[in-house]
């Protein structure tokens, strides 16, 4: 299938970490893909959403940023909205709700899911809170990823059409602005693009006009790339990948900018390795971290209090600050997990302390895929 697809534009060089104009591109228009939506710089993530973990929902966070986008103030509140959930968390008080609530969303108006996300929850959610509304408010742009099969991994065309019926239905909206397809690591290439493959159905939602545009999202760089330089897909999503400690989709980023491919960046606190100091980080990226990793981490620690910066605030902004990244996903449990990370994004991080944290990056053998890795 990808046979006759030639590469989109040349590879050169590019500024190592495209930081060099992030004052003008913090208020620059983002757009998800050419001629896309405008997204925001911090993307609501939903992967945590579970019925085991909120039960019927609704889902506080969601509400919060819903409520901003659509202009919800105080004595315009719905039923079911993020203010019931504000009462709980004693952000009301008196009955009125205060300043941090809904204005604090104000900068959240793109939001990321996927059909497989808390066991379909998450979709669920979504959609009952957009229909509470009579409809997704205007400026909000919702992305969903094609799943596999829950029961039998299957990553066939028949799969991927369900998945996109069972994603449209519970989300109640006809097409997306964006689709991706989600950890094609779990099959090989040839699978993945044969006749009755994922990538061939994906394509073909694209040309029935059922999604607007198609990306890629899955874990291993150099495998995203290989996917990203077929010239199929105009965004792609890498997790835990380009963070503080860990660089390993630096080439990645790269390759899709000279594409024209919009890049999304996730789990830039590596599973909460660096939300947790100064706990040391035990794990990152789901797995058990080397002693270089936690030195590494402990030392940017460190430097964050020395600075009056927080880590966390620092690993945001490493991601938010970098001209190639057109949005970054941040955790959404909770309307106070949504604040903290409006809050990290606008703290003030003095230059030399960018400077000191370069200085401090683990090598690369740590990373999880170092430079010159390749895949499968």
């Amino acid at each position: 299938m990808t046979d006759n697809i030639a590469p989109v534009g040349d590879e050169h060089a590019i500024d190592a970490h495209a930081h060099a104009h992030a004052d003008a591109h913090a208020h620059a228009p983002r757009t998800l893909g050419p001629g896309g939506p405008v997204v925001s710089r911090l993307c609501l993530g939903t992967s945590a959403w579970s019925r085991a973990r909120f039960g019927a929902g609704p889902i506080d966070a969601l509400e919060l940023v819903l409520d901003a986008a659509a202009g919800v103030h105080d004595g315009d509140v719905h039923e079911g909205s993020v203010h019931e959930g504000d009462v709980r968390e004693g952000n009301v008080r008196d009955g009125v709700s205060h300043e941090g609530d809904v204005r604090d969303a104000t900068g959240i108006t793109f939001i990321d899911t996927s059909n497989e996300y808390g066991a379909q929850a998450s979709e669920a959610y979504i959609g009952e809170a957009i229909r509470r509304r009579g409809g997704l408010p205007a400026g909000v742009v919702l992305q969903s990823k094609l799943d596999r099969d829950p029961e039998t991994g299957s990553f066939s065309s028949d799969r991927m059409w369900r998945s996109l019926l069972e994603s449209t239905a519970r989300l109640g909206l006809d097409r997306l602005p964006m689709m991706y397809l989600h950890d094609p690591e779990r099959i090989g290439w040839d699978e993945a693009f044969a006749v009755d493959g994922p990538v061939r159905a994906l394509v073909e939602m694209k040309e029935r006009g059922l999604v607007d545009q198609i990306g890629i999202s899955g874990g291993p760089a150099p495998m995203l790339q290989r996917y990203v330089e077929t010239g199929l897909f105009t965004a792609v999503i890498t997790h835990n990948r380009y963070t503080l400690v860990d660089r390993s989709s630096e080439e990645l980023l790269n390759s899709a900018v000279n594409r024209g491919v919009s890049v999304v960046n996730a789990a830039v606190l590596g599973g909460g390795a660096l939300a947790r100091w100064p706990q040391e980080a035990t794990y990152y990226a789901y797995r058990e971290t080397s002693p270089a990793m936690r030195r590494a981490i402990a030392l940017m620690g460190e430097a964050c209090q020395r600075a009056g910066v927080t880590l966390s605030a620092a690993a945001l902004q490493f991601s938010t600050r970098d001209a190639r990244v057109v949005s970054t996903i941040v955790g959404g449990n909770s309307p106070q997990q949504v604040r903290d990370a409006i809050a990290d994004d606008a703290l003030p991080i003095p230059a030399e302390l960018w400077d000191e944290l370069e200085t401090l990056v683990p090598d690369s053998e740590v990373w999880q895929e170092p430079p010159g890795s390749s895949w499968p």
